[in-house]
């Protein structure tokens, strides 16, 4: 498995993971808001550092979440996040049935299912050796599973020339909290200190904590702005209910 710099520089400090959750929900919360954190990380090193995509960049920014889980975190700590963070996925399938929603096969993101089985299979391949308890208990079939180490890689090899360009620049930008407070803002806040000890950007990126009046996160190219809707973590707390 590949570790770029920037991860094992700050590694111990990551395993500050789990330390605020008190319960299994507090848990999968804090897991999915650092997996939406990343994947929104991800459009907007696209977007700042001016990456090719070839596809759709919704996809991108979910290998680039789980890659960041796969190297940024130590092995058990790794197994937690991809646990919950795939769970997310399916818990979201099982509460759109339940609500009687239809697939939105117009929409940018992929089904919720297909996202479950692509994080398992990326997470799988970066550590099969290890992780064959992971992909049976997540019911990946063998047929996907004996291809994951080579969807891993060829990941990996995309993502960490980038992630090891912003690595080595010496005159970049920060990323900066800017706005609010909270269970998710401690979260995230946490995160952006690792993460600026660890690398720069081409240009300033800011992260916001706001009320939407929706469950949701996106980035806001024109703002060069990460914005986390507070309306997320009771949904997140939602999903872990259906879950249950």
């Amino acid at each position: 498995m590949q570790k770029f710099g920037v991860f094992v520089a700050i590694l111990s400090a990551a395993q500050a993971f789990a330390a605020t959750a008190q319960t299994d929900e507090d848990a999968f919360v804090e897991a999915n808001i650092l997996g939406i954190f990343y994947h929104e990380l991800g459009h907007a090193v696209i977007d700042i550092e001016s990456v090719p995509i070839f596809g759709q960049e919704e996809d991108a920014a979910d290998v680039f979440s789980i890659l960041f889980i796969d190297w940024f975190f130590e092995e058990e700590a790794a197994l937690e996040l991809a646990y919950d963070v795939s769970l997310g996925f399916w818990g979201e399938a099982l509460m759109r049935d339940a609500e009687g929603f239809d697939i939105a096969w117009w929409g940018v993101h992929g089904p919720d299912e297909q996202r479950f089985y692509n994080t398992v299979c990326l997470f799988y391949g970066g550590n099969p050796d290890m992780r064959d308890d992971f992909a049976a208990d997540m019911e990946l079939p063998e047929d996907r599973a004996d291809y994951c180490p080579e969807e891993h890689d060829m990941a990996a090899e995309s993502w960490g020339t980038i992630l090891d360009d912003m690595e080595a620049r010496s005159d970049g930008a920060a990323i900066s909290f800017i706005e609010g407070s909270g269970f998710a803002a401690d979260i995230i806040a946490a995160e952006i200190t690792l993460l600026n000890d660890g690398m720069q950007l081409a240009r300033p990126l800011a992260v916001a904590i706001r009320d939407c009046g929706e469950a949701n996160a996106f980035y806001d190219p024109e703002a060069v702005e990460i914005v986390f809707c507070s309306e997320f973590e009771p949904y997140l707390r939602e999903l872990a209910a259906v879950l249950d």
